[in-house]
């Protein structure tokens, strides 16, 4: 354990009858991006707040880097917080906010100016120096936010939302920004969001976290590509659930019958038997929506049902389709690599196919 640079170990906390986080077990990498992702009441904030020192666990213990930090007071703690109202001071300046905390510790002139003016050149905020918080944008208060908290070197940083305030726009700037603050200074990010996209953009690695314990912990890919559970791959992205009992298996291959929806060929990446049930989980974008089948030469193998449109969203890079088959409402996304008008319109109502290869499909659970 000494080895690992934050360890959370088998740490519980309760309020009243109300358990937020349930005998969590997690180990952070130095230098990661590291994210706590789930639903809000999950207990991602309450893992934050523990790891801060504002909250203290009721058992379990917490260590960075081989120190038991789990008692220890936030001032005691090289650990600092980000939060989405950004927590300036109005009546000082951009240099002064960020300047705070290196007064606070007394730090000699010269250096508190070294570091204040480096991390303003960072943040691209040097001409904004002698402004006060008012007279910035939403995006530059969040800058100046991070900056302030990164600027006397912590070992972690927490960032509890920060991008929530922001407007799409600015929140999708703002995530390449942040990614390139964290590749410069090295330090430990440590993410809390309820963003799948924010969570997949930025991390090195995701806790899924629900109900107070960590449903799945591993890269992005596999997260969405490998769900762990039903609640990992319907939480990221959105997915279409077929759930039914295998009926026969053929090498690396199964044959499901979900209840009003025909069989469905998929990989059986389980070693499922024959008489098993069974939850699959199949990405919009992993459905062809066509209003012909595959050709057979390219069809063999494949899954192919007929259905029938019943809503489109177009979305400009893609359209998605929900589609009803057999007795189930699909869900498709269909990507605009070509331009779209050169295309036969696929509308309301019409008689199509739907159709995947078995491969596209992951079981996520076995009941």
């Amino acid at each position: 354990m000494k080895d690992d640079f934050l360890v959370f170990d088998h740490v519980t906390k309760r309020f009243g009858a109300l358990t937020a986080v349930d005998d969590v077990c997690l180990t952070v990498k130095r230098g990661e991006f590291f994210s706590l992702l789930g639903p809000s009441g999950c207990g991602k904030t309450t893992l934050l707040r523990m790891l801060g020192g504002f909250e203290r666990p009721d058992s379990g213990r917490i260590y960075l880097e081989g120190r038991d930090i789990t008692d220890l007071p936030p001032n005691q703690r090289r650990v600092h917080t980000v939060f989405q109202n950004y927590a300036l001071f109005p009546t000082m300046t951009i240099w002064d906010n960020i300047a705070f905390s290196l007064k606070l510790a007394k730090k000699e002139k010269g250096e508190i100016e070294e570091k204040v003016n480096a991390i303003l050149g960072m943040i691209q905020m040097s001409e904004h120096a002698w402004k006060y918080p008012n007279q910035l944008s939403g995006g530059q208060k969040q800058r100046v936010a991070i900056a302030r908290a990164l600027v006397d070197r912590p070992q972690v940083l927490l960032l509890d939302e920060p991008l929530a305030a922001l407007d799409l726009k600015l929140r999708q700037h703002m995530l390449i920004e942040l990614d390139a603050i964290h590749d410069q200074v090295g330090i430990t990010f440590i993410y809390v969001t309820h963003d799948q996209g924010e969570a997949m953009s930025l991390s090195d690695r995701i806790a899924v976290v629900n109900k107070g314990r960590i449903e799945q912990l591993d890269v992005p890919a596999k997260i969405y590509e490998a769900p762990s559970s039903r609640f990992v791959a319907s939480f990221i992205g959105d997915t279409n659930f077929f759930s039914g009992e295998i009926v026969s298996v053929e090498g690396d291959y199964c044959t499901i019958q979900p209840e009003g929806f025909p069989a469905i060929s998929a990989y059986n990446d389980k070693n499922l038997k024959a008489g098993q049930r069974v939850d699959l989980s199949v990405r919009p974008e992993k459905i062809r929506v066509t209003l012909n089948p595959p050709l057979p030469e390219k069809g063999a193998g494949i899954n192919v049902f007929p259905a029938k449109v019943k809503d489109i969203v177009y979305q400009g890079v893609y359209t998605k389709y929900w589609l009803q088959s057999g007795g189930m409402r699909v869900s498709a996304l269909k990507p605009h690599s070509r331009f779209l008008l050169d295309q036969e319109a696929i509308t309301w109502n019409d008689d199509a196919f739907v159709w995947w290869h078995p491969d596209d499909g992951y079981m996520v659970e076995a009941k």
